[in-house]
């Protein structure tokens, strides 16, 4: 019994082993296989699960700054809205004002920081001297705009400092002669064997001008022929068609030249029918209405003006047509121009602005503001296009915008204009309104003298009276108030 006792003991202590380790190998076997699974299910789990995703890049802002009527600031902020449902990264606003004074006060003074603006290139000067501006070449190689193939020569030149372009050009506007088609009708004009200018209406020379003014002048009417404002800029294109100079030098003049040859024989012949008082409206007319309302009244045969004068005169029911300034010798006006600049700021906005600016200078952009009738844009592929010569409305000829543009004489580059013209434009005024001066050329060179005080940093007065002289003329060789006086209500009467 004792050794079945020990041989049983023994037998299940070997079951008991045997159990143990058969039962371990299961457990390793089992963790092995969870084990494994659990990685499995983790990485597919992993894989299932999304990624977070990386936050979207901040658009950038910019702010856009322009100035015109209603009309074309709605054109504008259309151009920006179609920009911004496009872009991914520039979000665009527009700031505006209906000036372009009130505007340039708010930049100067900081209470507007626009990344773009509209400038007039009479601006320019003040711009780039304060460093308001970033030159644009490199950005606009960058971009590949075709500034030298696409865009009016005249424009860019006008728009280049420095071997720089300073600013993007955008509008341009020649000063041309708005003509009443029922008061100035050449038809009649060469049934009467009046001198008239040919059918394209591309240039036509002085006299054909004075026989124009002279016909749409009719007593029994109360009309009179013609008017040209007054002002420096306003005689400008004669005196430069008539091989003239109104500025000693291009870049930075110290006189006006009135007072030389080329230039006196030019105003001699312009005044001589800009004083006619039977061609002209007089002192008192031009009291009662500014002379663009006797234009809309039917009562004016012609008017000097630039492209933005369209829309208005379209609404005021006046049927119109447009000539270029007439020819003294050789064509030639004056213009309205308008850029696009970039300021100076980050390089990561000066990007993004330079884009903007490149949609800008897009026929599809372009055409938008120019379909508004107030601009004739640079480009010349849209000054061609039927977006801005409109052929279904008036003028009929609005291609003499276009081709007008290569006559355009640009002025010099000067932070004085607005002061210039404040200081002479009286002188000027009294040239076309007094009935007589003692001497015309007396007279110009009295101006380009005064024009020195401000231009000239070297200048030292003359020994020219400051009062009226004892045989009645003023310094600059006009007639004495007194005289004027008289003899104005005379003209007045007239």
């Amino acid at each position: 019994m004792a050794e079945d006792s020990a041989t049983g003991g023994e037998s299940e202590g070997t079951r008991v082993a045997r159990f143990d380790w058969r039962t371990g190998a299961v457990v390793v076997v089992v963790a092995v296989t969870v084990l494994i699974g659990m990685m499995v299910l983790a990485e597919g789990t992993e894989e299932k699960t999304p990624r977070p995703r990386p936050s979207e890049p901040a658009l950038t802002e910019l702010d856009f700054a322009v100035w015109g009527t209603t009309e074309e600031i709605a054109a504008y902020q259309s151009v920006v809205d179609t920009y911004n449902a496009k872009s991914l990264d520039t979000n665009v606003t527009i700031s505006s004002w209906p000036t372009v004074a009130a505007m340039l006060t708010d930049v100067r003074s900081g209470r507007a920081k626009p990344d773009l603006y509209l400038l007039p290139r009479s601006e320019l000067a003040e711009t780039i001297a304060e460093k308001r501006n970033l030159p644009l070449l490199d950005l606009v190689a960058e971009r590949e705009i075709p500034i030298g193939d696409d865009f009016a020569r005249e424009a860019v030149e006008a728009f280049s400092v420095d071997n720089d372009l300073q600013c993007m050009p955008y509008t341009v506007s020649p000063m041309v002669i708005y003509y009443n088609t029922k008061l100035v009708d050449f038809d009649a004009m060469a049934a009467e064997d009046l001198p008239v200018p040919k059918p394209d209406h591309l240039a036509w020379n002085f006299a054909e001008f004075r026989a124009a003014a002279e016909f749409a002048s009719r007593p029994r009417l109360n009309t009179r022929g013609v008017h040209i404002d007054p002002t420096l800029r306003g005689l400008a294109p004669f005196i430069y068609s008539g091989g003239g100079q109104v500025f000693n030098e291009a870049d930075e003049p110290t006189s006006l030249t009135l007072g030389e040859d080329g230039s006196v024989d030019a105003l001699r012949q312009t005044l001589e029918l800009l004083r006619d008082p039977r061609l002209t409206l007089s002192t008192k007319q031009l009291a009662q209405r500014p002379a663009l309302k006797w234009f809309e009244r039917g009562k004016l045969g012609m008017i000097a003006g630039f492209r933005n004068l369209t829309p208005q005169l379209r609404a005021s029911g006046v049927d119109f047509d447009v000539m270029p300034m007439p020819n003294l010798g050789s064509a030639q006006t004056v213009g309205d121009l308008n850029g696009i600049c970039l300021s100076r700021g980050k390089a990561s906005r000066t990007g993004a602005a330079a884009n903007f600016l490149s949609y800008l200078v897009e026929d599809d952009a372009v055409g938008t503001l120019a379909e508004t009738g107030y601009i004739e844009p640079a480009k010349r592929t849209v000054a061609l296009s039927d977006q801005f010569l409109q052929p279904d409305l008036m003028p009929e000829h609005a291609v003499v915008f276009t081709n007008a543009v290569r006559s355009i004489v640009p002025s010099p580059l000067m932070q004085q204009g607005a002061e210039l013209r404040a200081l002479v434009d009286p002188d000027i005024e009294d040239l076309l309104t007094t009935p007589f001066f003692k001497d015309l050329r007396e007279s110009l060179l009295a101006i380009d003298e005064k024009s020195r005080s401000l231009l000239d940093p070297d200048y030292e007065p003359s020994d020219a009276p400051s009062e009226g002289s004892s045989d009645g003329t003023s310094p600059s060789g006009t007639a004495s108030s007194s005289a004027s006086s008289s003899a104005t209500d005379d003209r007045e009467r007239d």
